[in-house]
Order: structure tokens, then C-alpha cells, then sequence
């Protein structure tokens, strides 16, 4: 530590902290993410590496020699986003009052900087630690200099740098001059990756070694080099970090420039005033503790300098007196996080263990109820604990928070308690703020309170070895049951300020999304979770007799068609059968260089050859068999005699549902053997199955999104809108459209909605790429709108780095500036998708929300069932079934205004496949 340089690459931290982390804004509306993860990282550095001398560096504004070496350095690269560019001042300042020397040289890159400073210290005796995820700087790395990653968490020494590049330091200016610098846009030699550059230096040992052996490598590769020969020079010396800068004017020495400096907290508290979040060091942070009157911390943006941990308070409640007192408590208080130890977390059999409450930061209690253990105290006892808190469990005034509070509900349910009063729920919360980032408390905890939590298998173990949570003695039971309430709490009070002002001027926004949109699905969620839904157990088990008879067919023919018998489930017989014996050309390799045999390669392979089509469809019908036909009858609940699938809110960034054990997404509905599965999905009897789904929701949305003067006068007068776009494209009138010509509208309508490109498309048509090209244009020309919606979405998507649905759910794209071509791509063709289907999932769940308020509302027997995609399933009685087909269409329509008419179509059926 006394003789450490600790060196941060400021302008790397920048992006990464911007791209991140949420959209969270000041008193003034100013943006203040990227100032908070790039202060949340240089705290938790300086923690991890305490270091007597630190340096954050910057790049200055303007030009560097590269440019003037080679106009096209950096041209690639987009503007910086308007909300990262304010932030830039206050980042500086934020940065200086932490201690932190900063060094901002002009004309001079980041990079130059510290492969300066790391040099003349190195040469010092110091040992340098550069905090960075930029790769050029490995080749600065020796046994006094090393980087780490903290986002990776990598650590690269001489030994890391060769394990990961495959080559040592000394060698990284020349691999990277080899493979180019695609951030930079310096350009390598054309096609030569990585393996190839680590070829060719191990065989020739140098840059210099492969340039004059040149000549002799083969190859289209070796062609590349051969003409970029003249350009590698140039390459290398962009590519390559200055160690001698002059820094004078910025800096006189290591030792006495760039000591770490102790925290400015009055500078540090005055920033938090102007920007509304709280960062102070621990010692300032404890004087304000001091004077304030309230235990409770101010509702801001959350904590960006977490200092020292909170002092925790946990109770164990072991008597019913005790428990009378927490309840007198939890009544008092505004809001209480609540959370439930269980025997299982398969939420319809789980039962309780014990129950934890809070009610202030690091203030919490746990309440053990049914831990089994030899030698377990006394405890009050599930039914006598309900039968106190029942009438605070059951209330709709005492306000609860809790992570996944869904799951709590159908325990208590287990238990013949209606949970009400839920208020917040930071699993919802984080979901709406960060779709794309893990939302478990551990996670949470780490990301937003920068507090490590104790993880389950801490207290259970692991594996075969792992107990359940009612033989957790109970000392220790309180630390991680409580340490759950008062993390959550804390986590409410980070959140939801950050969720609490996001509203636009039409009332959509963030916070919409959040109280109108996920806590309500939350509540039909688990009305329709454990309503389930009736299976044909008798219709399965031939169904499997069926699928299981026409396997063996396939097996059999496969064999006939291989010459011999072969393991069908085994890539690697399967791999040499197809391209050792049958010789089928190689489409692609798996990681290792082995030919792949995935689902795509059969695809492709199956135009041309009949084997892998025969593998396709027995994959396609051993996985309906063993997926569906034989297990849905083993996970018919016996209590209920219905199967009861679990509806996940936060794990689709688009914000559509998923569904698991069993997954009634995934049901295959384009071959006649997946459709017959959802025959055995029935009604009671004296019931009929209804279905409702949205008509072309996606094609309707884009509608609105884009304006298309053309689309919306379709759909405005109920047109055909796959013969309206035929119409258009092929220059005819709608009624002269041919069957075949409206297939290719369908196509082109869908792809385009996917961002599907010319050579997509043509695949999915089945013609020329001219011709697809041709049918693209045409479709821009007569939609214009649409082509103009994708144009700014795009731009859109680059500069803030989400896009958002029409009721303001964000919708992240962390890949959209990525360097990575491919990822870049697939980020820009989301960015045009992502909108349509995360509207469609906010419609679906309005709409969920006005049938079951309905349903409630009108005191019917009606129930609904399932959601599966723009369909709602219900189960009615035959008393019911008119008004239910009237009204179902109506209020699925009327949940939103948009420029174009939302129309549902209803069906009615014995079972499921009848009704869809």
C-alpha cells in the first residue's frame, strides 16, 4: 500500500458507468447515473486496493496525435449522449472530493497518460495496479505493473495477459496491430482473428518476423497481409501507448502529486444537496445520522458513497407477547417489509417456517414458527402466530413491501391467510428500473446498497448436503430471515425514489409502468396462478402410445437412410455419420472445431438431404413427449386436480410473461402434434374453454408507433392489412391480390417488424436477394413512415441506449454501441422489434387487469386460466358464457387510445385447441 500506484482509467469508467446504470435524475431533472456508478466504482476500488498514491485520468477535449497521424482514428465511434456529456463536470468535481488527484492532459489520450505514469513509477520501485477494460493496456503490464477489471473481475499479471491473449505483454502491440482495433477503427489485416495472429508470432516471433516472412504464408489470409503490409506500420505505432509525456504544467512528481488525499466531506454533502443523492464519506455520514430526527434515510436516489455498514438490530420472537409488540409496531408504521422462511419454493405446496418484519433500516425481527431441529426452543406456532397477525396480514390499509411478494401471498393462501395491503415490491421495482440485470436480493444488495448479503447456501448448504430451512437453528435463521426484511426495506427506500417522479406529461413512464402495469399483473397473477387449469390425463397418455410409435419409426428410418444403427441423442455419433461416412458438407463448428449438429445445421442440411429432416422431426417429437405429454400428467396437483403453471414477471426485457413448470409458452403450435397437446387442455364439466387474443396487435402497434399514413388508413377501414401491404408493394388493387402475393405481404410485414434484413428475408420468402431487395424498397417507398420510425429508433437506441413502449417501459440494449459488429447488429434489429412486443406485453397486461376486475367486480364464476402471448384463456360456465363473449372483446379493446382500433377475437370450445 505505501509504495502503490493505483491508476483508473477515468474515460473507460465513463461509458461503463453510463451504460450501466439507470436513468436517474436530480432535483433539477439533471441526469446523475453515471456519476453514481462511476463514484459506487472508485469507492469500492480504493476499498479493495488501499493504495498511498491514486490518479483518476481523463481524455481532454480535441485532438491527439493519432488523429493528426490518421483523420479515421476514432471516426467510427458515436457521439458522446448528451445526458453523459453533462455529467462530466460534476463527475470531476465528485471525483476531486473524494481524494482523488485528477489528470486531464490536453492532446493527450488517457491511455498516454498512464502508460506514462506507469513507467517513470514503475522505474521508481513502485508497484502500479491500473483499473481498466481497455485491452491495449496490456501491453504495459510487467512484474511491477498489473491491471484488474472491476467489472469482470480479472486480474491480468505477465501470466493473466499470456493466459488470455496467448501471447506475453511484450508481444500485445504487435497481435493488436495483427487483428486491428475495431473501438479505435484501426484496421488489421483483413480476416486475421486472434488464433491466426497468436500463429503467427509463436512461428515467426515478432511483428517484424511475420512481415518478412510474409511471402510465404498462404491462403486467402495470407493475401490480406501481404496487402496491408504497407498500412501495419502505421497500425502499430496507433496502436501503440506513449510512456513519455510530458506532464509538467499538470503534475511535478508521483510521490508528491498524486497522494491519496482524504475525503472534502462539507464539498461532498454541498454536491449531494445540488444533486439529490446522498454521497458522503462514513465520518460525515455519521454526524448527519447524529442530527437527524428521523432513523429513517430521506427518500433520494439512493446511496452512492456507502461507507462504513449499518449497525443492525435483529429480534428473535419467541413469545406471543413479543409478537404483540411487533405488531403494534408494523400497525404504526407507514410501510412494513415483509418476507417468509418456507419448506419448499414451489409456491402451491410450500408451508411456513417463520416470518421476518421491518420497519427501519437495520431494524428487524424474525419470527420462527415451525423450526424442527433437536433441541429447538419453544416457538409460538404457525396457527397461534397467524391467528395475532391475521387481521394486519389481511388489510388493505397497513401498507407491505416485500421481494417477490407473489410467492409470499400463495404461502400464506397455503395457509387460509388473503394477503393485502401490497404496497411495493423491489423485485417489480428493479425489473422496471433495470430489465436487463439480474433482480435477486443478493444481486440487488450488492448493485444498489453495495452490501453482501448471506446467501442461502450459507445457512443450508449445498447439494446433498443441504438441509431444509426448519432445521436451520434459529440464532442463525434470524441473521439471514431478518437481514432479508431489512435489506428489502432498504432497497424500497433506494428504488422507488428513483421510480416515484418518472412520469412523462401524457402519465405514462416508469412509474406507470410499475403501479398501473406490474404490481397489478402481480395480483392476477396469482389469482390465475392458483385458479390452474384442468388437463385430460387419458388424452395425454395416447397422445405419448402416438408419439412414442412414431419415434420408433423415425429411429427406424433413420438407420435405413444412415446405412446403420446410430445413437439418435448423440452429436458426436451424429457428427461423424453426417460428415465422416455421408460426407454432408459442413455448415458451422461448435467452440471446439467440431462440426455442429444443432437444430440450424439439420435446418439447412434438411433443404438438400433426407436424414437430417427424419433427425428434425424426431427431435421435434421426442421433445413434445417427454416435455409435455409424459410429464403434465405427473404435475397435476393432488390437492387441486389441476395443473398450476408459475407466471415470472421479471425475466423477459420486453416485459412479456414466462411461464415455467410447466411452461405454457413454448406449447408448438405449428405442427399438427403440438397443436393436438392443447386438446387435453379442457373444462370442468358444465364449462367451456374461452379464448381472447389481440388481432395482429404487433403489425397495429407499429401503426401507431410510426404513423404510416398508409397503415393506418387499413386498419382505420378494417382492410386485409397483409392485402393492403400486397396492394401496395406489387402496385395492384387489394382485390387482385393473389394467395400467393399475401403470403409474401405476411412475410414482409413480420420480418420487418423483427428488423430482418435483405438476406432474411429472402431465406424466409424463398427467392433471389434482388428480389427481396426489391420488395423491401417498394415497401419503404409506399410506407415511408415505417422506414423513417426504424431510421430514428435506431439513432435513438445509440444515443440513450433503451427504447421505450408507448406506455414507457424501457427497454435496455446494452450491445448498441457495442464494437462487436454481430452484437451491434442484433441490438439495432431489437431496438425496432422491442417496442411492439413490449407494448403488446403492456396491453396484455391491461388487459388481464380489466378482465379480472371485471370478473370480481360482477361476482362470476368465470376464472381465467392462462396467458399465453396476446391470449387470454378463461374457464366459464355455460350460465355465463354469452355475457363473457360479449364482454371479453370490449374491455381488451378499450384498455388503451391508439390511432389505430385494438380488436380481440373470441373462441369457445370443449377444450383449448377448440377455443384457440
Amino acid at each position: 500500500m505505501e509504495n502503490t500506484l493505483l491508476l483508473v482509467d477515468g474515460s473507460s469508467y465513463l461509458y461503463r458507468a453510463f451504460h450501466a446504470m439507470p436513468d436517474l435524475r436530480g432535483p433539477q431533472g439533471q441526469p446523475t447515473g453515471a456519476l453514481k456508478g462511476i463514484v459506487n466504482m472508485l469507492r469500492s476500488l480504493r476499498q479493495d486496493y488501499p493504495s498511498a498514491y491514486l490518479a483518476c485520468v481523463f481524455d481532454a477535449k480535441g485532438k491527439t496525435f493519432r488523429d493528426d497521424l490518421y483523420p479515421e482514428y476514432k471516426a467510427q465511434r458515436a457521439p458522446m449522449p448528451d445526458d453523459l456529456r453533462a455529467q462530466i463536470e460534476p463527475i470531476h468535481a465528485a471525483v476531486k472530493a473524494m481524494g482523488w488527484p485528477v489528470l486531464i492532459v490536453e492532446q493527450v489520450e488517457a491511455d498516454d497518460v498512464i502508460g506514462t505514469l506507469a513507467v517513470q513509477a514503475a522505474a521508481d520501485g513502485m508497484q502500479v495496479v491500473i483499473s481498466t477494460g481497455d485491452k491495449d493496456l496490456a501491453q504495459l503490464v510487467n512484474d511491477k505493473v498489473y491491471l484488474i477489471n472491476t467489472m469482470s473481475g480479472e486480474k491480468l499479471d505477465i501470466e493473466g495477459v499470456r493466459n488470455k491473449f496467448g501471447v506475453g505483454p511484450e508481444l500485445i502491440i504487435d497481435y493488436l496491430t495483427l487483428i486491428g482495433d475495431t473501438v479505435d477503427n484501426v484496421p488489421g489485416v483483413a480476416k486475421c482473428g486472434p488464433k491466426t495472429a497468436v500463429k503467427w508470432l509463436q512461428e515467426y516471433g515478432n511483428l517484424d518476423g511475420v512481415i518478412a516472412h510474409a511471402d510465404k504464408i498462404g491462403g486467402v489470409v495470407g493475401g490480406n497481409l501481404r496487402a496491408a503490409l504497407d498500412w501495419l506500420p502505421m497500425g502499430r505505432q496507433l496502436i501503440t501507448v506513449k510512456t513519455d509525456c510530458d506532464l509538467q504544467g499538470h503534475m511535478q512528481d508521483i510521490r508528491s502529486s498524486l497522494q491519496a488525499r482524504p475525503e472534502d466531506d462539507a464539498e461532498l454533502l454541498a454536491f449531494a444537496a445540488q444533486y439529490g443523492v446522498r454521497i458522503a464519506s462514513p465520518a460525515a455520514k455519521a454526524a448527519v445520522k447524529a442530527q437527524a430526527p428521523a432513523p429513517a434515510p430521506a427518500p433520494v436516489s439512493g446511496d452512492l458513497f456507502p461507507g462504513a455498514p449499518l449497525e443492525t438490530q435483529y429480534e428473535t420472537v419467541l413469545e406471543p407477547a413479543h409478537l404483540e409488540q411487533w405488531l403494534a409496531r408494523i400497525s404504526a408504521a407507514q410501510l412494513t417489509a415483509f418476507d417468509t422462511e418456507t419448506t419448499s419454493l414451489e409456491p402451491m405446496h410450500a408451508r411456513l417456517v417463520g416470518i421476518s418484519l421491518s420497519v427501519q433500516a437495520g431494524a428487524a425481527c424474525y419470527i420462527p414458527l415451525a423450526h424442527q431441529y433437536p433441541g429447538a426452543p419453544q416457538q409460538i406456532g404457525v396457527e397461534a402466530a397467524l391467528q395475532i397477525l391475521r387481521p394486519w396480514l389481511e388489510s388493505e390499509q397497513h401498507h407491505k413491501v416485500g421481494q417477490n411478494l407473489k410467492y409470499d401471498a400463495h404461502v400464506l393462501a397455503n395457509h387460509g391467510v388473503n394477503l393485502r395491503g401490497i404496497r411495493h415490491d423491489t423485485l417489480l421495482q428493479s425489473y422496471v428500473l433495470e430489465s436487463h440485470k439480474p433482480h435477486d436480493m443478493d444481486s440487488l444488495s450488492l448493485r444498489h446498497l453495495n452490501r453482501k448479503t448471506i446467501k442461502y447456501e450459507e445457512v443450508c448448504g449445498k447439494g446433498a448436503q443441504q438441509i431444509g430451512f426448519d432445521q436451520v437453528e434459529i440464532e442463525r435463521a434470524t441473521a439471514y430471515a431478518a437481514e432479508d426484511a431489512d435489506v428489502t426495506l432498504q432497497l424500497h427506500q433506494a428504488l422507488w425514489p428513483q421510480l416515484e417522479s418518472a412520469r412523462d406529461a401524457a402519465g405514462h413512464g416508469l412509474r406507470y409502468v410499475y403501479e398501473e402495469l406490474e404490481l397489478p399483473t402481480a395480483r392476477v397473477l396469482l389469482r390465475m396462478e392458483r385458479n390452474g387449469v384442468l388437463i385430460d390425463a387419458q388424452e395425454l397418455a395416447r397422445q405419448s402410445q402416438h408419439l412414442g410409435e412414431t419415434i420408433m419409426q423415425l429411429e427406424q428410418k433413420a438407420y435405413e437412410l444412415a446405412g446403420q444403427p446410430f445413437n439418435m441423442n448423440s452429436p458426436k455419433q451424429l457428427g461423424e455419420l453426417l460428415f465422416g461416412k455421408l460426407q454432408l458438407p459442413v455448415v458451422k463448428k461448435t467452440a471446439t472445431g467440431a462440426p455442429s449438429t444443432d437444430e440450424e445445421v439439420l435446418q439447412k442440411l434438411a433443404e438438400d438431404y433426407p436424414l437430417p429432416k427424419v433427425l428434425l422431426e424426431y427431435r421435434g417429437l421426442a421433445k413434445l413427449k417427454s416435455t409435455y405429454t409424459d410429464k403434465l400428467p405427473k404435475m397435476v396437483n393432488p390437492d387441486t386436480g389441476r395443473v398450476h403453471t408459475n407466471y415470472a414477471q421479471a425475466v423477459a426485457v420486453t416485459g412479456r410473461l414466462a411461464s415455467n413448470d410447466p411452461n405454457l409458452q413454448n406449447i408448438p403450435i405449428r405442427t399438427a402434434e403440438g397443436r393436438r397437446i392443447r386438446t387435453a387442455f379442457v373444462a370442468a364439466p358444465g364449462k367451456h374453454i374461452v379464448s381472447a387474443d389481440y388481432s395482429q396487435i404487433e403489425l397495429r402497434i407499429m401503426a401507431h408507433i410510426s404513423q404510416d399514413a398508409n397503415m393506418l388508413r387499413a386498419f382505420a377501414e378494417g382492410i386485409d392489412i397483409h392485402r393492403a401491404t400486397a396492394s401496395e408493394v406489387f402496385g395492384i388493387p387489394p382485390e387482385q391480390v393473389s394467395s400467393e402475393q399475401r403470403r409474401y405481404a405476411k412475410v414482409i410485414n413480420f420480418g420487418l417488424i423483427y428488423g430482418m434484413g435483405v438476406f432474411g428475408l429472402a431465406q424466409a420468402m424463398g427467392v433471389e436477394r434482388e428480389a427481396a431487395k426489391n420488395y423491401i424498397d417498394r415497401y419503404f417507398q409506399r410506407f415511408a413512415g415505417v422506414h423513417e420510425y426504424m431510421e430514428s429508433t435506431r439513432r435513438e437506441a445509440r444515443a440513450r441506449g433503451y427504447v421505450e413502449t408507448v406506455f414507457g417501459r424501457r427497454l435496455w440494449l446494452p450491445e448498441i454501441n457495442s464494437p462487436n459488429g454481430p452484437r451491434r447488429a442484433g441490438a439495432e434489429r431489437a431496438a425496432i422489434n422491442a417496442p411492439m412486443q413490449g407494448t403488446a406485453a403492456d396491453l396484455i397486461k391491461l388487459a388481464m387487469r380489466a378482465v379480472q376486475d371485471w370478473l370480481e367486480q360482477s361476482r362470476l364464476e368465470t376464472r381465467m386460466v392462462m396467458q399465453v402471448h396476446d391470449e387470454l384463456v378463461l374457464e366459464t360456465p355455460e350460465h355465463e358464457l354469452d355475457l363473457v363473449k360479449t364482454e371479453l372483446p370490449r374491455l381488451m379493446a378499450g384498455v388503451a387510445a391508439l390511432r389505430v382500433p385494438l380488436l380481440a377475437e373470441v373462441g369457445v370450445g370443449a377444450n383449448w385447441d377448440q377455443a384457440h
